[in-house]
């Protein structure tokens, strides 16, 4: 069991898919969401959380005061944990998250929204070139200026970003590894 760490939910427990995914844990999500609050980019924000397996990620930006949240989840178990979860965190006051029970680059590709805030935390195992391209679609959804936090192996080693986006800073929690990336301004035209 996960629970949320702070904001209007904190404390809340949140299931976890039985299979098929690998949580964030409890130590990483508080390094992320202390480095974000330092910058207040959770308040207000337009989130999307990718790869979402529980959501807890965007659950959390939703509980800290998030405008909207948007769970993209493929796997039809862990869409239906994450949509209770939402539900979960709505009850103690917080934005209801939306769940899309869809693939990633589907979702990017017919979306249409804008997003200040982006998790991104796929397989550990996913090849760099698919991340790119995730990437790649996720770059005309941005808003200037957007913050894109993609969780990764540590083994995986440096992230280079497409276009507009560019590594801010990496941190490293035991095999895993934080990258967090900002906007240039070249999809700046929304």
């Amino acid at each position: 069991m996960t629970r949320i760490i702070g904001g209007l939910a904190g404390g809340a427990r949140l299931h976890v898919p039985v299979r098929g995914t690998r949580p964030t844990s409890e130590r990483v999500r508080e390094a992320i969401f202390s480095a974000l609050d330092a910058r207040s980019l959770c308040d207000g924000a337009r989130v999307l959380d990718l790869f979402a397996g529980s959501g807890a990620l965007g659950l959390e930006a939703a509980s800290r005061g998030a405008e909207s949240v948007v769970l993209v989840e493929r796997d039809r178990a862990a869409a239906k944990v994450a949509i209770r979860n939402a539900e979960t965190v709505a009850k103690a006051g917080a934005t209801r998250a939306l769940v899309e029970q869809v693939a990633v680059t589907p979702f990017l590709q017919r979306s249409g929204r804008s997003f200040d805030l982006v998790f991104i935390d796929p397989p550990y195992d996913q090849p760099d070139d698919e991340l790119t391209a995730v990437l790649i679609d996720l770059g005309p959804l941005l808003s200037h200026p957007a913050t894109v936090v993609v969780e990764r192996a540590k083994k995986a080693g440096p992230l280079e970003p497409p276009g507009d986006l560019e590594v801010e800073r990496t941190r490293n929690y035991g095999d895993t590894t934080l990258h967090y990336l900002t906007t240039t301004g070249a999809f700046a035209d929304h």
